[in-house]
């Protein structure tokens, strides 16, 4: 099969989300053909590079939308390593009958977003159901302008878009946060939804791009999804939508690089949610990444008989040695590793190491990873080294001494701890204290080391540690603390959770496992896709050569399809001796004029 997997963001660039899991399914499945269709989200993660990918990888077509309008490039979708165009539009003069399809079709989508749930997910009812109709008829007809015309970048950002915003927040049933909007706000979002349409001006459909493929595997929603729902709407090509987290939440909780006003905000909530719910209607199969995912897939409309969850899969064997191994770690040392920022809750960490310190006063925490990129990730860190300091002064046992301090923060790659699993192993109790999360990973890793875990009951944690694993409410320091020390006082309960702890990561998060199911949804899918033939005319195939996979189990029982179909399915040469075999004579007796005297005597009684 050929596979167009698509991201936002992530794979086949070195940096982003998914890389390391779209890079393990690509090598995991040689017997897949894989072409790439890549959303660039940053000039630096473009300046960073990209991962060597594998020869199974056939074409590499990409597109910036981090952009602005003089940045965008006119270089061409051509092969492996070059970047896709996009259709700008500009300077292509719009006729008075393609202004008033956009004008249309812009106003049925912007008209939906405006009149969507200001609140978030709880969509229902009869409004609900109209809103999210006019959003598919004005995001198609967008889509399909946008093929003819080649592209509506220049469109998006026009006058025409702003007062057609205008109206549809100053509409009479719109939210009181949508009705406040100001010019301001119409001006910041248009410049959003150009960013966020900017999928349909691509250059990637038609027959040499995603029209090609047999099945879209979108690696993320939103964005990444985009193309897929178009390539199922002009070529019938299925689509496959995974998620790892959770990109509607992101939404809410990410900071913009430019402050949004309220109406903004609400505004790109209402059109993410209609577009999360679009991708989870037309995608043949939902892949959640765990139960947490799912919820959220289904309160936005997801059908739970498409929805299967997927574990993610990781690499067990670099923590093989310290999951087999005797040594439990330092029996009084608790370990936390990630990266560092607020979503992390370092500081409830610290508090708690407070009341940990008081009730075992040998006990140490030490603090593994490096900020987020950024201020605000380096003001974070300096807060928490800060606060340890304040409340950990060093102390020393004499006037000669060097002071020690119970809590260290530390950098994976040194000379103590040259790797990962280095890390792990330099505790008997691994904490993870975050307000926020979505799949675990550093959750995993421990379990793969066969150590005993304390964390917070957010995202999916509950669902990961099982009952391997102590889980406490988050932000509640006293509870964190208290779980701690009964691990710490109890080494024989800490080895039995440890050993728990790997036996169920191994069953459950390995790559392997991962690999298998995929493996399994591809060849399910695409058995139940409807066939389609390219439209190139053939000598060989005056109906078009079939792609694989796409041909019918009935083109291979004879007498199940009528003489124009047999003809439509095989070669021209092949065509009268398929008539022939409507009849079962063999093709041996298949003589100049059709069928042999014989046969046909035979067939008349004169034998």
């Amino acid at each position: 099969m050929r596979i167009g997997l698509l991201t936002d963001g992530g794979y086949p660039y070195a940096t982003g989300e998914s890389r390391l899991w779209c890079d393990r399914l690509v090598r995991g499945l040689p017997q897949h053909e894989f072409d790439l269709f890549a959303l660039s989200r940053s000039a630096d993660q473009e300046q960073r590079g990209r991962v060597r990918l594998p020869d199974r990888v056939g074409r590499v077509r990409t597109a910036p939308l981090w952009t602005h309008d003089e940045d965008v490039r006119h270089t061409g979708g051509r092969t492996r390593g070059l970047t896709g165009r996009i259709a700008t539009g500009l300077g292509r003069s719009y006729g008075r009958r393609d202004r008033r399809r956009f004008t249309a079709h812009m106003a049925a989508l912007v008209g939906a977003v405006c009149a969507g749930p200001e609140a978030g997910p709880e969509v229902g009812g009869t409004e609900a159901g109209a809103a999210a109709g006019l959003f598919t008829d004005g995001l198609y007809g967008l889509a399909e302008l946008a093929r003819e015309r080649g592209g509506l970048h220049g469109a998006l950002r026009s006058e025409t878009t702003v007062r057609i915003v205008e109206a549809a927040c100053r509409a009479p049933g719109t939210g009181r946060t949508v009705h406040s909007a100001t010019v301001p706000d119409y001006l910041s979002f248009v410049a959003e939804l150009e960013r966020a349409l900017r999928p349909l001006s691509l250059d990637w459909y038609d027959e040499d791009g995603l029209g090609a493929v047999d099945l879209c595997h979108a690696a993320s929603g939103g964005a990444a999804a985009l193309p897929g729902l178009l390539a199922k709407r002009f070529f019938g090509v299925p689509l496959l939508v995974t998620e790892h987290g959770v990109p509607l939440r992101s939404h809410y909780l990410a900071a913009p690089e430019a402050p949004l006003g309220a109406p903004v905000r609400a505004l790109l909530a209402n059109f993410h949610g209609l577009l999360a719910s679009e991708v989870y209607r037309q995608a043949s199969l939902i892949t959640p990444g765990n139960t947490h995912v799912r919820r959220w897939q289904e309160r936005f409309g997801a059908h739970r008989s498409k929805v299967r969850t997927v574990y993610p899969g990781m690499e067990a064997e670099r923590f093989g040695a310290v999951g087999e191994g005797d040594d439990d770690g330092g029996p009084g040392t608790l370990v936390w590793i990630g990266r560092i920022e607020p979503a992390k809750d370092l500081i409830a960490l610290l508090h708690a190491f407070a009341e940990v310190l008081r009730a075992e006063p040998d006990a140490r925490l030490r603090i593994f990873g490096a900020p987020v990129q950024g201020a605000e990730g380096e003001a974070y860190l300096a807060h928490c080294r800060a606060l340890a300091a304040q409340l950990f002064p060093d102390e020393a046992a004499d006037a000669h001494a060097v002071g020690d301090n119970p809590v260290t923060f530390e950098e994976i790659g040194g000379p103590e701890v040259p790797d990962l699993a280095e890390a792990y192993a330099a505790g008997g109790v691994v904490v993870l204290s975050s307000v926020v999360e979505g799949f675990p990973i550093s959750l995993v890793e421990a379990m793969f080391c066969g150590r005993a875990t304390v964390s917070t009951d957010v995202g999916a944690v509950v669902e990961v540690v099982g009952g391997t694993g102590l889980v406490v409410p988050p932000r509640n320091p006293r509870a964190l603390a208290d779980a701690c020390v009964a691990l710490l006082r109890d080494p024989e309960r800490r080895a039995r959770l440890g050993a728990a702890a790997r036996a169920r990561a191994l069953e459950l998060f390995t790559v392997e496992q991962n690999l298998a199911a995929f493996r399994g949804i591809y060849l399910d899918l695409a058995g139940h896709a409807p066939s389609r033939w390219t439209t190139p005319p053939d000598p060989e195939y005056p109906a078009g050569r079939p792609r694989p996979f796409a041909t019918p189990p009935e083109a291979h029982v004879l007498d199940a399809l009528p003489p124009e179909r047999i003809a439509a399915v095989l070669p021209v040469g092949a065509a009268a001796r398929s008539a022939v075999g409507a009849s079962r004579v063999p093709t041996w007796a298949v003589g100049a004029e059709g069928v042999c005297a014989g046969a046909r005597g035979a067939g008349d009684g004169d034998a």
